[in-house]
């Protein structure tokens, strides 16, 4: 049978018996490490070595990517959180807790990992925590790159929830993280 385009929803199921992911074409979702994309098409294989995948464009950089539904757990694929997800956001870039390894190795690392979820809690903890820590020293050139992909992510996202420009977003972001460097509670 030949490959067909199929304009509805794909179902995915999560590997351990997760919850099921739908997405339908037009759908905005995050894509780890590169930001939020809109779902252009879904296409069904039937051939085994040649699965289902997702065809997004990132907003970003209007560039493609191809996601098969296998691989989207894997991958870190999810939709745009909702609003009501947003005090949480706000949440951690104020709360004044820092958890950081003292060695810049560990420490990038750690981020790494982070930013590589795609979960838009984990990337607000590194740009709060290397906001913080660039008040205090100079970051290194990786950490600085890194700080910069956390609060485009971070921003982006919060911009699309709220329906609102980067710029307003990135001044509350900015006063959060102001907040939580007069909260700091650990070093």
């Amino acid at each position: 049978m030949h490959n067909q385009f199929k304009p509805f929803r794909l179902t995915t199921v999560r590997p351990g018996g997760g919850s099921q992911v739908e997405f339908k074409i037009g759908d905005k979702v995050v894509y780890p490490n590169h930001g939020i994309g809109v779902i252009e098409e879904i296409r069904l294989n039937t051939s085994e070595t040649n699965g289902s995948y997702y065809r997004l464009r990132i907003l970003a950089n209007d560039s493609t990517v191809m996601v098969p539904a296998s691989n989207i757990s894997q991958v870190g694929l999810r939709r745009v959180i909702a609003r009501k997800e947003l005090q949480k956001v706000y949440g951690i870039l104020e709360d004044g807790q820092i958890a950081m390894h003292s060695n810049w190795k560990g420490r990038f690392q750690e981020n790494s990992n982070r930013m590589r979820t795609g979960e838009i809690l984990e990337v607000a903890a590194v740009l709060k925590n290397l906001s913080l820590l660039s008040q205090k020293k100079n970051l290194s050139y990786r950490e600085r790159r890194m700080l910069d992909k956390a609060r485009y992510l971070v921003v982006s996202e919060i911009a699309e929830v709220e329906k609102t420009s980067e710029a307003l977003v990135e001044e509350k972001v900015e006063k959060a993280v102001a907040r939580s460097l007069k909260n700091v509670k650990d070093h």
